[in-house]
């Protein structure tokens, strides 16, 4: 049929209408006792009217049978006795918790960047997600999210849009930015946690702009791993990042700069990578390794990262092998045939010398709680550290005053 009335296949059409006809003589069939006939009607009616009557009869049996032994397959069907939804586990009211807690101090960012081809100037849109830390307007993000943008905005939870955003800088050694809303004073910022006691195995949560349209998107896993190394690309660039922490939280594109949340609501990280060829495996930036810079952006003295000036190796087992190294963690000054202390560098003044074992940074062992990069990141330039050395076999404490990182 395409809406036309079109003419029948006539042959059909005589098919359907074509009578036999009678001889001229033949005589019509007449029923030779209408009384039966209408005796055998009534029969057929009366049986009908019966199975009719013992149908509905069982059905009201079986109803009435439901009824009383409680199994009620019509409120089965249109309304559940005891709704399972509506259970909550432990765990549920801590997510939730989490959620309501934390998602006002989340962002979305949107970005518009220019590029120059031969057929002209083309535009991008970008997404990505930040943190509030301060109700003043201070935003941590991924330095990847903000890079060689043109504009950036910023869109609150509740569909708030600033486009008075400056970026104040990044960190020179880590996919982190630090952003300014200007003109606000009632943001709500996220509170951060300690990475440096983070456990594999514990539960967090993540929260993002997943793919640039689902805003605060929430996802949970738990800590897969501490201290990994990857090697992140974004675009044409790849930058080497070391200390990360590994989740099996969902970390789809947009949620890069995100907040990876213990249960407590405390931001423990900041979602930056995922590996694409594989299920479960993403990346976060230990909060702590953002706390130095931090600091200093949020005294008016700009992006400033700590600077110690040594060159070393982390120290694993296979490493320990290699070097003959009496120790399996810590961080190895080392730099082949050249000195691994930068001359005249706070680590030169405070004494550190090549082939010395780094095992503390302050109180906190380097290895799973972070290299030794990311420990004296938690620190501002102008800060004074104690380093723990192995040295010829014997331990000693340095103090180290920290330089501005130079670049």
């Amino acid at each position: 049929m395409n809406g036309k009335n079109e003419p029948q296949d006539k042959t059909t059409q005589e098919q359907d209408v074509v009578e036999v006809p009678r001889a001229l003589d033949e005589t019509p069939t007449v029923t030779e006792h209408p009384e039966g006939y209408h005796r055998r009607r009534r029969i057929f009616v009366g049986v009908i009217i019966a199975i009719v009557v013992c149908f509905v009869a069982g059905l009201g049996g079986a109803r009435l049978y439901d009824m009383i032994t409680g199994n009620d397959s019509l409120t089965q069907r249109t309304g559940v006795k005891d709704d399972g939804n509506k259970i909550v586990t432990q765990e549920e009211e801590d997510i939730a918790s989490v959620v309501s807690k934390v998602s006002p101090s989340v962002v979305s960012i949107v970005t518009k960047s220019q590029s120059q081809s031969r057929f002209g100037v083309t535009e991008q849109d970008g997404a990505g997600t930040g943190i509030i830390v301060s109700k003043d307007g201070y935003i941590l993000t991924n330095k990847h999210v903000i890079a060689d943008t043109n504009t950036v905005g910023v869109v609150t939870s509740d569909g708030t849009r600033y486009n008075n955003v400056k970026v104040l800088g990044t960190d020179p050694l880590n996919d982190v930015a630090f952003l300014k809303v200007s003109g606000v004073d009632n943001l709500q910022a996220a509170e951060l946690g300690d990475s440096s006691s983070i456990r594999v195995g514990q539960k967090v949560i993540a929260i993002g702009n997943s793919l640039g349209q689902y805003q605060n998107t929430v996802t949970s896993g738990i800590i897969s791993g501490t201290g990994r190394p990857i090697a992140a690309q974004a675009g044409d660039s790849v930058e080497s990042l070391t200390d990360l922490l590994q989740t099996d939280a969902a970390i789809n594109p947009g949620n890069s700069g995100g907040p990876l949340l213990n249960l407590s609501g405390q931001v423990i990280g900041i979602n930056t990578a995922i590996i694409e060829d594989a299920q479960g495996i993403g990346f976060s930036i230990p909060i702590n390794a953002t706390k130095g810079i931090l600091k200093g952006v949020l005294e008016g003295k700009g992006v400033k990262r700590a600077f110690l000036g040594i060159n070393y190796v982390p120290i694993t087992a296979d490493v320990a092998k290699q070097y003959d190294l009496s120790v399996k963690k810590g961080a190895y000054v080392y730099n082949g045939s050249k000195s691994a202390v930068v001359s005249g560098s706070p680590a030169a003044k405070a004494g550190v010398k090549d082939k010395d074992i780094i095992t503390k940074v302050g109180d906190i062992e380097v290895g799973d709680k972070g290299g030794v990069s990311s420990l004296v990141a938690e620190y501002a330039p102008g800060d004074t550290i104690e380093l723990t050395v192995l040295r010829d076999g014997k331990a000693q404490t340095l103090r180290v005053t920290l330089s501005d990182y130079q670049g």
